[in-house]
């Protein structure tokens, strides 16, 4: 094994967690990754991997190191892509929230995946800024528009938005019938991950948008857990329809004020400014806006 197989090599052990599996999937002997490592160990002058007899994981600097790898070889994967016709090829690192991703990605994938059979998917779930190059993601899904212009950025689609509370909340506080009536509420902070401030809340009327900073008892930074407090009677909150599409079937959740509702939140795909999209991210992103152009 060369140096660049050697990094792919152990870049498979760290997202499969087994020398086994990432042995098989690129047609070695389970003895020949375990020296390739060794001999990587060696070179870097660091332990890269933690292993256990049932389970394997990168080290601080190992994970450092997978980073910096991945971003390597997708260059090179790039690099070679430019010149080949035919069907994308690689591997795809796709960052986005863990309910849009389990909502609209995981149950279409797998025809994506039948329709590329050459790419393979890694899907990371947060809110948080993601680091594109250092972390070797390929693009991150995030609702609203970067601040970063090193950053690039294709419009997805449009997220409708509404404003809801539980069923608790509002026998305790009343159902306010105008954004004028906001008066004596209070709603979730959810703490945007870009200004570090509770984000208000958005309503049009008229044609024009309005704000309303109210009162928030509690708050955070991750939308799950914003989703969940509201369900438990800790204020209004606004987020796209989509989050709460169980919650309102199950009456956990209340729909207020339908008459203003909020803007429509632009989804984004966000990706690296410094090189040209690759085609294996190309038609990842044509597939995903296909699903927000078809009917819901």
């Amino acid at each position: 094994m060369d140096r660049i197989d050697r990094m792919e090599l152990f870049a498979r052990i760290v997202e499969s967690g087994s020398f086994a599996h990432a042995a098989r999937a690129l047609g070695v002997a389970r003895s020949t990754a375990s020296e390739a490592v060794k001999l990587l160990e060696e070179e870097t002058g660091t332990r890269l991997l933690a292993r256990t007899t049932r389970h394997v994981s990168p080290t601080a600097e190992g994970e450092d190191f997978y980073h910096r790898a991945r971003a390597i070889l997708a260059e090179l994967e790039e690099a070679y892509g430019r010149f080949r016709t035919g069907a994308p090829r690689g591997h795809l690192r796709i960052d986005a929230s863990g309910q849009l991703t389990r909502t609209f990605l995981v149950p279409r994938v797998a025809d994506f995946l039948t329709r590329y059979p050459d790419l393979t998917i890694a899907f990371g779930q947060s809110d948080r800024f993601v680091d594109l190059l250092r972390e070797g993601v390929d693009c991150a899904l995030r609702v609203g528009d970067p601040e970063d212009s090193s950053l690039k950025m294709r419009r997805l689609g449009l997220l409708p938005e509404i404003t809801c509370a539980s069923p608790a909340y509002l026998a305790a506080h009343g159902t306010p019938r105008d954004i004028d009536d906001l008066g004596g509420h209070q709603m979730v902070g959810f703490v945007s991950s870009r200004t570090g401030e509770v984000m208000p809340l958005e309503f049009r009327r008229d044609g024009r948008v309005e704000i309303r900073r109210i009162p928030a008892r509690v708050t955070t930074d991750n939308s799950d857990t914003a989703a969940a407090l509201a369900a438990n009677g800790l204020g209004l909150i606004q987020a796209p329809r989509y989050r709460f599409t169980a919650a309102l079937e199950a009456g956990t959740l209340v729909e207020v004020l339908p008459d203003t509702l909020p803007e429509p939140m632009p989804l984004n795909a966000i990706y690296a400014g410094n090189r040209q999209m690759s085609r294996r991210l190309d038609v990842f992103l044509d597939w995903v806006a296909g699903l927000f152009a078809a009917p819901a």
